[in-house]
């Protein structure tokens, strides 16, 4: 794969696994997915964007939290419509496994949005 050539994604929900210790574990396709993110969604921005900085991602990180993911989700499903890439980060691991990210993946599932 020539890593130069520049590969778009989607407008879409993108689930991305985050490390669990060492922030070097983190994949290729992961920080690609980040840094085209229009919006980054996580559980904890302060401990989120230290990952985020760690790897010079600059992107719009925004908070989603088990008190607030039923408001956040009504409002993300609408900026996927509207043609963004919008990523969800856990602090670590992967997202809606043990951490809030299901109601959101069931409304972009029931939208017919790419999850």
């Amino acid at each position: 794969m020539d890593k130069n050539k520049q590969q778009t994604i989607s407008a879409g929900l993108y689930l991305v696994s985050t490390p669990i210790g060492n922030m070097e574990d983190i994949t290729y396709r992961a920080l690609n997915v980040l840094k085209k993110s229009d919006i980054i969604l996580c559980e904890d921005t302060r401990r989120s964007g230290k990952l985020l900085s760690y790897f010079n991602i600059k992107n719009k990180l925004l908070p989603y939290h088990k008190f607030n993911e039923v408001k956040v989700s009504t409002k993300i499903v609408d900026s996927i419509k509207e043609n963004k890439v919008i990523s969800l980060i856990s602090d670590a691991g992967t997202p809606a496994i043990s951490d809030p990210g299901m109601i959101l993946v069931n409304k972009c599932i029931e939208a017919n949005l790419i999850v």
